[in-house]
């Protein structure tokens, strides 16, 4: 088979009722491109029974390549070894509970064929999702936006196309803890934005509850920026100038009225404060030097168990 055109990167975690619709789909929009094209189903440690639902796929269509993991293993790190083994010109990443349309891969490819290198899809509804998701993901998003120097786009996931330029650098950054929206951001290159409507889970349970959401966002955080660092120092300074103008206040007090500020209460809620701003600057350090800990250890990000092809840089 001919090296495709397009590369369309589907992670798979116990999606077992959302395969049978979303390959026949992704087949259906694919064709129209005229172009050869391979889906990439990446199962990330499932236990449902997906991972013989993929390989019955790639049995029946040589098109679909299977790439089944040792073990559980991430969401974002079942896409990057997506990316590892992809071979088109463009690369797809789409979630495999549809609520991104397949149909929109028509309008990322017309832009990428108009000379975009990046083209993010963006969310302008997101039908199906609680109103407390929808929020704090909006603020997720603008907070990210102001404190990192990367212009990462507002209200996008990682359904995405990238050019093979944008895939090799992606290629090329192994670190642990990963953020891929931020981090084909930061590639550069020409990038724009389609807008689209995402829709409710075809079936199943969202793989994102709240607890993987803050690791992601964490993620987010410390991959891109250092304001958490940065905000550690600054209420440093707040507590060290709090105390300065405290001295000479207390002394004052203490010679004009001569009880003012007496017994242990005061001194209790001051040490707890900084007992806390202290605790709170070490939670903060401890997070970055934890990854550079996971950096410096050199394991792979992923271990697979079965897959079409071993790529030079896969793991």
């Amino acid at each position: 088979m001919k090296n495709p055109t397009f590369s369309i990167i589907a992670p798979i975690f116990n999606e077992f009722e959302n395969i049978p619709e979303l390959y026949p789909r992704v087949m259906e929009v694919m064709e129209q491109t005229g172009e050869p094209w391979e889906l990439i189903l990446v199962d990330d440690g499932s236990t449902d029974g997906s991972t013989d639902g993929i390989r019955e796929l790639a049995e029946s269509d040589e098109r679909v390549r299977p790439v089944i993991f040792a073990r559980n293993f991430g969401h974002q790190i079942a896409v990057t070894a997506g990316i590892d083994y992809s071979r088109g010109d463009a690369v797809v990443i789409i979630d495999a509970d549809l609520q991104d349309p397949p149909e929109v891969i028509l309008d990322l490819i017309a832009k990428w064929r108009e000379g975009y290198e990046v083209v993010y899809a963006v969310r302008e509804e997101r039908a199906g999702e609680s109103w407390f998701k929808k929020t704090t993901a909006s603020l997720f998003y603008r907070f990210i936006y102001r404190i990192t120097d990367v212009d990462i786009p507002l209200d996008t996931g990682d359904f995405r196309l990238m050019d093979k330029k944008v895939v090799a650098v992606m290629k090329q950054m192994r670190e642990k803890h990963r953020f891929l929206r931020g981090m084909s951001a930061w590639v550069g290159y020409k990038q724009i934005g389609v807008n689209y409507r995402r829709k409710p889970r075809f079936a199943g349970e969202t793989k994102y509850p709240l607890k993987k959401m803050i690791k992601l966002a964490l993620n987010a955080v410390t991959s891109f920026s250092y304001f958490p660092l940065q905000l550690a120092t600054f209420i440093g300074f707040i507590a060290a100038g709090l105390s300065v103008i405290a001295i000479p206040v207390v002394a004052i007090l203490r010679l004009t009225t001569g009880t003012a500020l007496l017994g242990q209460a005061t001194t209790i809620i001051i040490v707890l404060f900084l007992g806390g701003v202290q605790l709170i600057s070490l939670g903060i350090i401890g997070e970055y030097i934890g990854r550079i800990y996971d950096e410096a250890k050199g394991r792979p990000l992923y271990i697979v168990a079965e897959s079409p092809q071993d790529p030079e840089n896969a793991g």
